[in-house]
């Protein structure tokens, strides 16, 4: 059915971007997830299905471990250098998301393929498309669309990938509001053609250490309610992370209990990586846009759901954010 897809159609440029060419590139953001590496999968599949040579490149690493199974399937930079190829960058808005591969990328005419909002894209044009939609809430919908551009049906591969990709930027769906039924469509096609919602959902959550549950409580039994209640502080220090290392990571899990408490508005999650740096996870249930408060430290993400990096320690990057947020819940 036609009304499942409420999105923007690909640009023209796009699909003769497509057409034009025969070998590509297909990149997405450093430190990907399922979103990420589903668009690119996928699009890798329907392109293949189309005649063109395809490879798909992460600067990596694949510290989640529902992304873990797909690690082999990409490379870094490839081994040589093709002057009729392209690149199409998934997920993000531009080789600089890329991380530590964007010199090489930046040999090449490039496409952008992106759905996150408050972040800038530049115009597309006929050397460089641009297709971009933010009612979009995952990338997967938007190569789930260029792929029927294409002319394509999905095949069962192309389905699971992209419902994969959907559900782990929904969190299941749990983040979607009422003018979404065109996603819950798009979703019914991608389980029509063979993707496995049982399946999906245990590769998401599943496949977790003990010490990860573990490590879960000690975040949890340091967290600190501020601006009475509307805002949750927790974090990891340096000593646990160089003892559990990224496989400790369960942020999801984190978020979505620390979000059930009565009266939060925001949660924010510290994790001391080394001496001077810290990443930080911003969760929101409503009113307060995460993403915005990521783009101003040059990180980014949705409004519900956005992330950063910030040098300091977790005393340093803790003060910073509470400012932040005290400027925002009263100003």
């Amino acid at each position: 059915m036609e009304s499942e897809l409420n999105l923007k159609d690909p640009p023209e440029e796009l699909v003769q971007f497509i057409s034009n060419c025969s070998r590509f590139i297909l990149a997405g953001h450093k430190e990907p997830d399922g979103d990420c590496v589903g668009s690119q999968l996928a699009l890798r599949s329907a392109l293949q299905r189309l005649g063109k040579e395809v490879i798909v490149c992460s600067a990596g690493p694949f510290t989640r471990t529902e992304i873990r199974e797909y690690t082999e399937q990409f490379i870094k930079i490839p081994d040589e250098e093709k002057t009729d190829t392209k690149v199409i960058i998934i997920d993000c808005s531009g080789r600089d998301r890329t991380g530590d591969i964007q010199d090489f990328l930046a040999k090449f005419p490039c496409a952008i393929i992106d759905h996150h909002a408050a972040i800038y894209h530049p115009p597309s044009t006929k050397e460089e498309p641009v297709y971009v939609d933010s009612n979009a809430p995952s990338s997967t919908l938007l190569v789930y669309k260029l792929i029927k551009v294409l002319g394509l049906e999905l095949t069962e591969e192309e389905a699971t990938l992209l419902f994969f990709g959907l559900c782990t930027d929904t969190g299941f769906f749990r983040y979607l509001n009422n003018n979404t039924a065109f996603v819950f469509e798009a979703a019914a096609v991608m389980v029509r053609y063979g993707a496995n919602p049982k399946k999906t959902f245990n590769v998401i959550s599943g496949g977790k250490s003990l010490h990860s549950r573990i490590q879960m409580g000690n975040i949890l039994s340091r967290t600190e309610s501020f601006f009475n209640g509307k805002l949750l502080i927790t974090y990891e220090t340096l000593e646990e992370f160089q003892a559990y290392g990224f496989e400790s990571r369960d942020s999801e899990s984190l978020n979505q209990l620390l979000l059930s408490i009565e009266g939060i508005e925001a949660v924010v999650i510290i994790r001391q990586e080394c001496a001077d740096n810290c990443t930080v996870s911003l969760r929101s249930i409503d009113k307060i846009n995460v993403a915005q408060i990521a783009s101003f430290f040059g990180g980014g993400g949705h409004k519900n759901a956005a992330g950063l990096t910030m040098k300091g320690d977790v005393s340093v990057v803790k003060k910073i954010i509470l400012n932040k947020f005290q400027n925002i819940l009263f100003s």
